[in-house]
């Protein structure tokens, strides 16, 4: 099963209207602390496996990382996991920055 992408301007328009989306952010402590999206939850790429039970299977998960490729691989994982709705920001952190959120600091 291919993992849908979704756009930065998709996820700012769920976001907006209040959309039940849960933003999983898969990058590095370090990089998260500099630049990520409110209400995001940080649980870094090879902690994914471990940490499995902390996400509901359920809820509909965009996956988030710097430009879109560590993302993708933690959305595979998850969709391979059992995971229902999951999709893959692409472009990551920095497509938001562009063009949804310049008060999120690039890298």
């Amino acid at each position: 099963m291919a993992v849908k992408q979704i756009l930065a301007t998709e996820l700012k328009h769920k976001l907006q209207h209040n959309d039940a989306v849960f933003l999983l952010d898969v990058r590095e402590p370090d990089e998260f602390r500099y630049a990520h999206i409110d209400n995001s939850v940080l649980v870094p790429l090879n902690q994914v496996p471990q940490r499995l039970a902390e996400l509901n299977v359920n809820d509909e998960i965009v996956v988030i990382c710097h430009h879109g490729m560590r993302s993708q691989q933690a959305a595979q994982y998850l969709v391979h996991s059992g995971f229902i709705d999951v999709a893959n920001l692409a472009g990551g952190i920095d497509a938001w920055s562009c063009l949804c959120d310049s008060s999120v600091r690039r890298y």
